[in-house]
């Protein structure tokens, strides 16, 4: 009985076996490597067997609450892949986040955030341990296509559970409320007095008809645990790279041009930040908000971020050399000197710069210059400059102007006229970031028509959220050089790729920028790089979650360098002067060619 049930095994082997072409394939093996005698010969064949295997799966989501660059709760998704039978983690990304509350926010504003994150991170770990988790069981995670349709889906019907809760609580106060009504009169009395104050506010609406003021959009709405959204569709993408056993920028170029490779990348340019000048500082200027280098395109990353660091560290004494004047008389006003600096001159801020004030612009744009012209360098051909003007930060309701110094306020008209005066001025400014307010879309078409073919007229808070962006095919936006695209909450990689898509047809420049509170999380790097962004805006060269950006940017500028597939970056302006309808996009041109 034994000795049948042995042969009665073998029999059933061997036609498995055979089943799975094992025989043929080990003879192939062998045949193959016996030439080459490989010194470890069952890597080999471990080598040569893994091309039959089947391709890895997902199998477990995690999601974690940890710390960001600020010390701030954000979202950690980790990926488990079934490999080769086995559980193996794969990769794992932390989520960035931007704040939305103003410098001078008020501290219940700012706890009330606080509390909000912290929601939020608790509800996207539990999306993703739990739901997400068991959604995306078996996916192949090099289907990014499939992963964020799924994850779009799903974000979706969120949207509309919260939906429905936020109008069946509407309807049971609506019901509440007429309980109340019609059982007490003395309310119902009391209730319309104030209608009666509400109705004075139409009289000022008519004054200012005279001359009128968009109001400010609403701010987009964050869904509670959104970052689950994001931060696993990030996490899909890197292990899809991981498994391609290809660099994430390559995996995301292959996924924007259909998986065909392009033939040589071109690296985005830098915008480096250097100065940021607090808003709520007790120094005059408020127009800037962040003053930026850019190197130009003939220097490599690696010389430009050297010159940079040479201008910052001249503008840094430049900075502290009045506490620090030697002599008897200096010694003895040090404490005095020192008190005179605005108390954040040398304060690294979270942007990772040194944090000062002016009292002009002119003052500033003075100091830059003189930092580079003790070094020999000169700005226009040395060294661009950049402005974050952060315009919608600006603006005095009540006055229907935009204060760009203590008790210095201007029109929107105004500050076209002024910017125009600038660039005149100081050529070397060649971006500008919000310059005006989302909302003033007739000046934006105004100072980009005469700005546009010298300087970037650049939007990013003053864009919409990437999922309005994406409206009719089109960019949603006031006309604009360009956009500034940020990966936070419920934003996907195919957003990214969509997105910069239609920019690249519309004469648009792509920037991706980091959030406000960055993370360690070096991805956004290869994604710039990968979807062939123009600029990458990261910050300044201080703080370990911003330098290792710029490491990363470094490590891949070398390895294209190495591979011969580095191509050179070009500055070009966008002529907006030739637009026949003012306040209009331009015209949708054909999507360039890819290689």
């Amino acid at each position: 009985m034994e000795a049948s049930e042995r042969r009665r095994l073998r029999r059933e082997a061997a036609e498995y076996y055979r089943g799975h072409l094992v025989p043929e394939r080990m003879e192939d093996a062998l045949n193959a490597l016996f030439p080459l005698h490989p010194e470890d010969l069952y890597g080999e064949l471990a080598n040569y067997f893994s091309k039959f295997s089947k391709a890895p799966v997902i199998c477990k989501l995690v999601g974690r609450k940890v710390l960001d660059g600020l010390g701030q709760p954000t979202l950690e998704v980790e990926i488990y892949c079934t490999v080769k039978n086995y559980e193996k983690r794969i990769c794992s990304t932390v989520m960035t986040t931007h704040s939305q509350i103003p410098e001078n926010a008020l501290p219940e504003t700012i706890e009330a955030d606080e509390k909000e994150r912290n929601d939020s991170v608790h509800t996207a770990v539990e999306w993703v341990s739990e739901s997400l988790n068991t959604m995306l069981r078996d996916l192949d995670p090099t289907d990014q296509c499939q992963a964020d349709k799924m994850l779009g889906e799903y974000f979706a019907n969120k949207v509309e559970e919260k939906q429905e809760i936020e109008r069946q609580e509407k309807e049971k106060k609506e019901e509440e409320e007429a309980a109340k009504v019609t059982t007490s009169p003395a309310s119902c009395r009391s209730a319309a007095t104030p209608k009666q104050k509400k109705g004075r506010k139409p009289g000022k609406k008519v004054s200012e008809e005279v001359n009128p003021l968009p109001p400010a959009e609403p701010a987009e709405p964050v869904l509670c645990g959104s970052l689950a959204i994001g931060g696993t569709s990030l996490a899909i993408a890197k292990a899809g790279a991981t498994i391609s056993r290809v660099p994430l920028y390559l995996h995301t170029a292959l996924l924007k041009h259909n998986q065909e490779s392009p033939k040589e990348i071109t690296l985005p340019l830098p915008m480096i930040t250097v100065l940021n000048c607090e808003k709520n500082s007790p120094t005059k200027l408020k127009l800037v908000k962040e003053v930026m280098l850019i190197p130009p395109v003939e220097l490599s990353l690696q010389q430009g971020i050297e010159r940079v660091q040479e201008i910052q560290k001249e503008m840094t004494r430049k900075v502290e050399s009045p506490a620090k004047t030697p002599g008897s008389r200096a010694e003895s006003r040090k404490g005095k000197a020192q008190k005179a600096l605005p108390p954040s001159s040398k304060r690294i801020s979270h942007l990772g710069c040194l944090t000062t004030g002016y009292d002009s612009l002119e003052q500033l744009l003075l100091q830059v210059q003189t930092a580079c012209n003790n070094i020999g360098l000169q700005l226009g051909t040395d060294m661009y400059l950049a402005l974050n003007c952060a315009a919608h930060e600006l603006m005095d309701y009540e006055k229907g102007k935009y204060e760009i110094l203590t008790g210095t306020f201007k029109s929107p008209d105004e500050m076209v006229a002024m910017y125009v005066e600038m660039i005149n001025n100081f050529p070397f400014i060649i971006a500008l970031i919000d310059p005006l307010r989302k909302e003033d879309r007739e000046q934006w078409s105004s100072i980009c028509r005469a700005l546009g073919s010298k300087c970037f007229l650049i939007a990013e808070d003053a864009a919409t959220h990437i999922s309005k962006l994406k409206t009719d095919q089109n960019i949603n936006i006031a006309m604009c050089s360009g956009v500034v695209l940020k990966y936070i909450n419920q934003t996907k990689v195919s957003d990214l790729i969509e997105l910069t898509g239609i920019l690249d047809g519309q004469r648009h420049i792509s920037i991706l920028g980091s959030p406000d509170r960055e993370s360690s999380d070096e991805s956004l790097v290869d994604l710039a790089v990968g979807l062939g962004a123009r600029f990458l805006k990261l910050g300044g060269l201080s703080r370990g979650e911003r330098v290792a950006k710029y490491n990363r940017l470094l490590a891949i500028e070398e390895e294209l360098a190495a591979n011969g597939a580095l191509r050179k970056a070009k500055l070009e302006f966008v002529d907006f002067a030739e637009e026949s309808q003012p306040g209009q996009l331009p015209d949708v041109l054909p999507a360039p060619e890819q290689d």
